[in-house]
């Protein structure tokens, strides 16, 4: 343990900002599982729900500083690739002459 009563409180506040940033990637894992379920089910409207969500919360940890930003942008960029091809898919199934 630090004797210097400055190094005590950065222990206290390294600890308490570990556990924040902890929660807050646990909450991007859940957001991107749960976007990638709704993609699975080949929902558009669930979909576009979920990946808006993901956004969000990608966004807001990028601000924060949890992520990089270049580590948002790029998971946001997969996530929007596998939802174009999801509606695009969808288009072509209504799309599709049916002779």
């Amino acid at each position: 343990m630090p004797v210097i009563k400055s190094a005590e409180k950065r222990v206290r506040t390294s600890g308490k900002a570990r556990q924040h940033n902890a929660s807050i990637r646990s909450r991007i894992s859940s957001a991107r599982r749960k976007t990638f379920e709704a993609f699975s089910t080949k929902d558009p409207d669930a979909s576009d729900k979920r990946f808006r969500e993901y956004c969000s919360i990608l966004d807001k940890a990028a601000k924060k500083g949890v992520i990089k930003k270049n580590t948002g942008v790029r998971r946001k960029k997969r996530a929007a690739t596998a939802l174009a091809a999801l509606l695009a898919g969808a288009r072509e199934t209504v799309s599709a002459p049916t002779h």
